[in-house]
């Protein structure tokens, strides 16, 4: 393939995608195979000889499409959102042509100089403080291990990376049991150990981390010789949605010198809507945040920000600087790659620059409030179902539900899915099995909320 035959394959393929997101409801939101089907129907070997487009598109659609999860579905109420506005597809277009490198300032200035620019509008969109810097990470993953490295060299005197762990009393991370599983992989990776990361109980409605708790649990390490290097809180965690009091929660981290980084993920594209904004009141006391627009704001993934109070703290963590890499005569422009832990890195400032500006604020305000109300208006029908029950209120457009017992919701939930008109998946609160509903897919509609509304009866009634 040359580039004349790429830009008519470009078109052709431009030209699918749109048949493919405007029939989108018109499909199963999972495929109901087994596993191996796809497997099955590939090529054992890899082709000797090159093959024609034609075909190799052929066999797209007639061998991957049939096992793909459709996530851009307006029905797709699973896991969280992974938006894909058009405008933001059209940007990664452009980032896939251009194929920029963009680790440092000189490898792609422009690259660099959007990326501040639009890490300053987020901030302000999202009613955070003047003094937050930011940096863009491929996904929230990456954003809570370069806090957690953070907490840990902090803790040390920044001697860890030098000398390594050994000989030094073990540290301690505390978090809330309502936290993502990524906190625990950033704590086996570190070298903390699980065995050091102390997750406290939740209380009240918010099913925030218990401060009292948090206190007592810092005190007794104190005491058993531990050294404890961080708190982690949790806004809108993906099991039911749960929110950390931060005031609370930070103001102790603060008090005993503890490094602190706050998980959004899902939930930080809310808070662009000043209305919500009280979920993460006190927000302005972490040292680390994270969000993703790649989740509910549209952005496509993968694309996840980091804000830092003091962005020295990560860099003495994770910056390394050989000769090659350095930027003569630009001491003043930042190498985001310092940042963060992969060397490489894309141009994902380009999809939030275009996404804000094809939609504005006002717009994406909108699809945040709808999908909320839409959950509500979902989460009601539902309560007023016989033999069905809400265990979690809406945290934003988040609740959970259930039947009267695990094999009845686990059976109930299987036949959703293998009916394929929407998708859903579960959790476990206190051992008991429920059901997950979250509204934000870019395309959804208030019909969408009726047809799950619709379903969600019908089965259970079958």
């Amino acid at each position: 393939m040359n580039f004349d035959d790429f830009e008519a394959w470009s078109k052709h393929f431009a030209s699918w995608a749109a048949d493919y997101h405007r029939t989108l409801r018109d499909k199963p939101v999972r495929p109901n195979l087994e596993f191996g089907s796809t497997l099955s129907k590939l090529a054992k070997s890899p082709p000797t000889k090159s093959e024609p487009m034609d075909e190799i598109f052929e066999d797209f659609k007639n061998i991957i499409l049939p096992g793909i999860t459709h996530w851009q579905h307006p029905r797709f109420f699973a896991y969280f959102p992974a938006n894909a506005a058009p405008a933001s597809i059209l940007a990664e277009q452009l980032v896939g042509a251009l194929a920029s490198q963009c680790m440092i300032w000189q490898t792609s200035p422009s690259a660099t100089e959007l990326e501040i620019r639009v890490i300053e509008w987020l901030k302000e969109a999202l009613g955070l403080p003047d003094n937050l810097q930011g940096v863009i990470q491929d996904s929230a993953s990456s954003a809570t291990l370069s806090a957690v490295l953070t907490m840990r060299e902090q803790a040390l005197g920044f001697k860890g990376n030098i000398s390594g762990l050994s000989g030094y009393s073990r540290l301690r991370i505390y978090c809330s049991d309502q936290v993502h599983s990524s906190v625990d992989r950033a704590i086996w990776v570190a070298g903390i150990g699980q065995d050091n990361l102390i997750k406290l109980p939740n209380v009240g409605p918010n099913h925030s981390m218990d401060a009292s708790a948090l206190k007592e649990a810092i005190k007794n390490d104190r005491k058993k010789g531990y050294i404890p290097a961080g708190v982690i809180g949790c806004i809108g965690g993906t099991s039911i949605g749960a929110c950390d009091r931060l005031t609370e929660i930070l103001s102790i981290a603060q008090y005993e010198n503890l490094y602190s980084h706050v998980d959004a993920a899902w939930a930080g594209s809310a808070f662009i809507c000043p209305e919500f904004r009280t979920l993460w009141g006190g927000i302005e006391l972490a040292d680390s945040i994270v969000f993703n627009p790649h989740k509910w704001l549209g952005a496509q993934f993968d694309c996840s920000i980091q804000f830092l109070r003091k962005p020295e703290l990560q860099l003495n963590t994770l910056k390394v600087q050989p000769e090659y890499l350095k930027t003569i005569g630009h001491d003043d422009a930042p190498n985001f790659s310092e940042w963060t832990i992969p060397l490489g890195r894309r141009f994902r400032a380009l999809k939030i620059w275009f996404l804000i500006r094809a939609y504005g604020l006002e717009g994406l305000q909108t699809m945040i409030r709808n999908h909320v109300f839409w959950a509500e208006k979902v989460c009601e029908e539902v309560r007023k179902t016989p033999g069905l029950e809400i265990i979690t209120e809406p945290a934003l457009s988040l609740f959970t539900f259930a039947a009267k017992s695990n094999s009845k919701t686990i059976n109930l939930l299987e036949k959703i899915n293998a009916d394929g008109r929407i998708y859903l998946t579960q959790t476990k609160i206190k051992n008991r099995t429920v059901i997950r509903f979250t509204a934000g897919t870019w395309q959804m509609a208030e019909a969408d909320a009726d047809a799950a509304i619709s379903v969600i009866r019908e089965l259970h009634s079958n």
